[in-house]
């Protein structure tokens, strides 16, 4: 006899006992507190999961929302396009299958991920009158855009590797940075992404919110947490802004270093062509960084409770759209490789018809 699903109901009903009891865990006994304030704190935390939060936006300028939405809808489409060209490229041409493009589809797997996470609920938002998102959806959105992002900069580290040993070291390329030997380092930036993320968003999700449901973002990200909560957020500050510090500050450390030593060895090349391949392959993954870690210093390591919010938002949506929008663009113009393997692709798909 087939098992019976849980109602929908009572499944809210037991999501709505667990959030209760982890708000709970972090507030006085009701015995040291009195009764009516008790009830509103555990009012709150209903009212908090049943109706979640409420993502400004632009909601101040109403007049512009269409044309937001136009231009994001346009940049994510870019996206899908893009990052989906790279990913088929590198699985389908044979000619593709090393270590770069290897790296390369990761990337853009991560994008695809990263922009996705974030646009749609955006564009519900700036379509319709409504601008909410569950809590539920707002926890999700939390946890997988600092999965993600920890996770590029780890592989971009990764990615700066792989360009000094193929330029610095090309007879040994082959051997150090085999296929084989690409998964484990791709799989430790996708699980030190995760680690972090976990660390920091659970930690940022035990703040006492007070009754605040208006995000002044265009999605849950924890400097725009920290800024509705209502008690002591330095300590999420200071725990904020370490971990970025060594997100950022490590791979800054190291990228430098290794391009210092590939423009020593790019510089030895004898070959003008040789010389302008590397400068090429090289200077897409400097423009990348820098996009990215740009963009990732100013959202979150300036102080989240006085840095301008309006700004902030802005960043947001920078490194949310914009970026995972021009990565493939940056990677591919400039690429004889990338762009002989669409050619061919192309070519078969016309014989094939």
């Amino acid at each position: 006899m087939p098992r019976k699903l849980l109602d929908p109901l009572s499944c809210r009903a037991a999501l709505s006992f667990l959030f209760t009891c982890f708000s709970l865990s972090k507030w006085p006994s009701p015995r040291t507190d009195s009764s009516s304030d008790w009830t509103s704190r555990m009012a709150e935390a209903n009212n908090s999961f049943s109706e979640g939060f409420v993502l400004m936006g632009i909601s101040d300028h109403p007049q512009l929302e269409i044309v937001f939405f136009v231009v994001i809808l346009f940049s994510y489409s870019l996206t899908l396009v893009g990052n989906s060209t790279i990913i088929l490229l590198s699985r389908l041409d044979a000619r593709l299958h090393t270590p770069m493009y290897f790296f390369l589809s990761n990337l853009s797997s991560l994008d695809l991920a990263f922009t996705t996470s974030s646009v749609p609920q955006m564009l519900t938002n700036l379509w319709g009158p409504g601008k909410t998102i569950s809590y539920a959806g707002c926890v999700i959105q939390l946890y997988v855009f600092l999965w993600l992002g920890a996770t590029e900069c780890i592989l971009l580290v990764v990615m700066a590797f792989d360009r000094h040993m193929a330029v610095c070291q090309p007879l040994r390329y082959t051997v150090i940075v085999s296929p084989r030997l690409c998964w484990p380092p791709a799989a430790i930036a996708w699980l030190g992404g995760l680690s972090n993320s976990v660390i920091r968003s659970t930690f940022t999700l035990q703040l006492p919110l007070c009754g605040h449901r208006r995000l002044d973002n265009f999605l849950c990200e924890v400097p725009a947490v920290i800024k509705l909560a209502c008690g002591d957020t330095s300590l999420n500050e200071a725990v904020l802004n370490g971990v970025c510090a060594f997100f950022t500050a490590v791979p800054l450390s190291i990228i430098p270093i290794s391009y210092c030593s590939i423009a020593r060895a790019v510089l030895r090349i004898r070959s003008a062509e040789g010389q302008r391949k590397a400068f090429n392959t090289c200077l897409s993954h400097l423009v990348v960084v820098l996009l990215f870690y740009g963009s990732a210093i100013y959202g979150y390591l300036l102080p989240a409770k006085t840095s301008h919010q309006g700004r902030g938002k802005f960043i947001s949506l920078f490194y949310s759209v914009v970026t995972p929008m021009v990565n493939p663009l940056i990677y591919t113009l400039r690429n004889k490789e990338v762009k002989a393997a669409l050619r061919r692709l192309l070519g078969k798909g016309r014989e094939l018809g």
